[in-house]
């Protein structure tokens, strides 16, 4: 092993709670040696760790759009035409029976889709809706696992860097995650 400062791969790591330079973040040759270098790499580790809380807050509202759109979709769905209803209103109601259309809900009756709706354990399939979701929590896994792996250094500015940042990104995006928690 090579002298690098003591880093996870370098040297020995250290496996307690330390201040000391020279802990490898990442690839073998990142390795802040410097007070000034180790206070950047706290400053990215905490607008990481932001990130990390927005890419939550993100999946947390984009589900709720989602939620919405569906119960809408199928609510205007189940409304039958009306013989009063002008010209324009049932050009509306045909556009929103396209859009379930491209969400692929076979058409039927609306005492069956009520009783679908009520026996329904889970939301149908969607791919648009289902591929963002996984590729939205792919991102934020691999986030947290690139998070994790600094705190495995025993470094504990790059620690408080990330708990701090965590926390300034629930203040400002926690709201927006907690959307899909309401119902």
């Amino acid at each position: 092993m090579g002298e690098t400062g003591g880093g996870m791969m370098g040297g020995m790591m250290k496996p307690w709670l330390h201040f000391t330079l020279g802990d490898n973040l990442y690839f073998e040759a990142w390795v802040p040696m410097s007070p000034g270098a180790v206070v950047g790499a706290c400053i990215g580790l905490f607008m990481l760790a932001i990130i990390d809380r927005w890419l939550a807050a993100m999946r947390g509202a984009m589900e709720a759009y989602w939620a919405r759109r569906v119960q809408e979709l199928a609510a205007a769905r189940s409304r039958p035409l009306l013989q009063d209803e002008s010209y324009a209103s049932k050009e509306k109601r045909l556009s929103v029976d396209s859009d379930i259309e491209s969400l692929h809900t076979p058409p039927t009756p609306p005492s069956k889709e009520t009783t679908i709706a009520k026996l329904r354990k889970s939301a149908p399939f969607i791919p648009a809706h289902d591929f963002a979701r996984g590729a939205m929590y792919a991102c934020q896994s691999a986030l947290g696992y690139a998070l994790m792996l600094v705190v495995m250094t025993f470094h504990a500015g790059y620690i408080i860097a990330i708990i701090l940042g965590l926390g300034v990104g629930e203040v400002l995006f926690g709201r927006f995650g907690a959307l899909n928690h309401q119902h």
